[in-house]
């Protein structure tokens, strides 16, 4: 803490001829030695006491004194008040990286830009530093609002325990491209991320993303979301969504956050893939869903892990998922009823089902339809494929037409009017002729 006061000097040690003011700005601690001073001038203590109570060495103590009897109450302050640290940057190095970030790095937060300095630039100047510039030039108000106090939760202890999982939609191409949904999975122990760009957060995104974080990680314990339609129906608490009915085949308990501030974790996640993610992708000149998840496999995803991610020390207790049908999982998944004729509807479209070596389920029974997500789709009764052939209309039963024999009491009397009996005689010549099909129809007489 630094004080300013008014200090009386005079021109001439004996005698008074004028007097002037001057102000001076002096530390707490040089206020204090300042008095001590005084009261030796004034003989009521010795230089050994003066010592004791300013705590230093008899030696630094005479050299004090001799400075305040040379230059007065300025002879007390220290040498590099108001001038530039001997630690400080230049002004140059000051003005470069001013320019650096009007020209090149407008949008980016100190931290970040930090890095891009040492990284492009070979400056290593901390994030503190770079604040305050930027500040001073006013270039940099800063983002963080006071917030109200949550009792902050804590991590759990090991990794696979607990994985916060959201959709963040943004612009991640700018203008290069169409708006996007990136998928984040964060794991609540190590801060471990794994992200993955889609069109929208939809069913099929989702379950993709999962099979895909299985494959990679293993099976966790329990997964966080939001209430999206996705992963909650809102009219029916009971009825378990696709992705809902995946988790369960695992037994992997599912839990719905009600609030953003319950997945905090990963909506911070998702501000600063926001910030770190979109430049890094401008950088790189990626404009498609294809190359930006490319570039996260790659690059982005382990350089960010490796930088925040903190996984010495916790243990995995993700389930290896080696002898599980993932596909027969992450899938659309629905029942349908066999007809009579052995036939089942979906999507409007009649499906025949085939013999095969798997026995045919009885009509009225019911089969599992799964569509997988490569487009194929699988039947199943008593957890057994069964052979299908997809019709555009619905197959008809060839049926049998019984024409009466010649000697037939119909084909002998004609009863009724002139015109009916001309029409009974035209069908008999239109059926002698052979308008019917032969190979079908059963003659009376052979």
């Amino acid at each position: 803490m630094s004080v300013i006061i008014i200090l009386e000097v005079h021109k001439n040690n004996k005698e008074r001829t004028s007097e002037m003011e001057k102000l001076l700005t002096m530390s707490a601690k040089e206020i204090e030695r300042l008095k001590v001073i005084q009261r030796k001038e004034a003989e009521e203590i010795t230089v050994n006491d003066m010592a004791e109570i300013l705590q230093i060495s008899q030696r630094q103590t005479y050299r004090i004194l001799a400075r305040y009897r040379q230059e007065g109450a300025d002879g007390l302050i220290h040498q590099l008040r108001g001038k530039s640290s001997n630690r400080g940057y230049s002004k140059d190095i000051q003005k470069q990286v001013v320019r650096l970030y009007k020209e090149r790095y407008w949008d980016y937060e100190p931290t970040l830009f930090s890095e891009k300095l040492l990284e492009y630039h070979q400056l290593d100047i901390s994030r503190q530093t770079l604040s305050r510039w930027l500040w001073k030039e006013g270039l940099w108000t800063g983002k963080r609002k006071k917030r109200p106090h949550r009792k902050k939760r804590e991590r759990r202890e090991a990794i696979g325990s607990l994985i916060q999982f959201d959709g963040s939609h943004h612009c991640w191409f700018e203008e290069r491209g169409k708006s996007c949904c990136l998928l984040v999975a964060i794991d609540d122990a190590s801060g471990r991320v794994m992200l993955r760009f889609a069109k929208e957060e939809d069913t099929e995104s989702v379950l993709e993303f999962w099979m895909l974080y299985i494959q990679r990680y293993g099976i966790p314990q329990e997964i966080y979301t939001d209430g999206g339609s996705v992963y909650f129906d809102p009219r029916n608490t009971k009825h378990l969504t696709q992705f809902g009915r995946a988790l369960d085949a695992l037994n992997i308990n599912h839990i719905h956050a009600y609030s953003p501030q319950a997945k905090g974790r990963v909506e911070r996640s998702n501000r600063t893939h926001q910030d770190r993610l979109l430049k890094a992708l401008r950088e790189n000149n990626i404009s498609t869903i294809e190359e930006a998840n490319r570039f996260l496999d790659e690059v982005y995803c382990n350089s960010h892990n490796n930088r925040f991610a903190q996984i010495e020390g916790l243990s995995d207790i993700h389930r290896p998922a080696d002898d599980i049908d993932l596909k027969n999982i992450f899938c659309w998944e629905e029942t349908r009823k066999v007809y009579n004729d052995y036939t089942i509807t979906l999507n409007s479209s009649f499906i025949q089902l085939l013999r095969s070596d798997t026995p045919l389920p009885p009509p009225g029974s019911t089969v599992l339809v799964k569509q997988w997500l490569d487009g194929s789709l699988h039947l199943f009764w008593r957890q057994q494929e069964l052979a299908y052939n997809i019709c555009k209309t619905r197959p008809k039963n060839k049926k049998k037409i019984n024409i009466p024999a010649k000697n037939h009491p119909w084909r002998i009397k004609f009863v009724g009017r002139k015109q009916s009996v001309l029409h009974k005689r035209k069908k008999l010549e239109l059926s002698e002729k052979g308008s019917y099909d032969k190979s079908s129809v059963e003659y009376a007489e052979k």
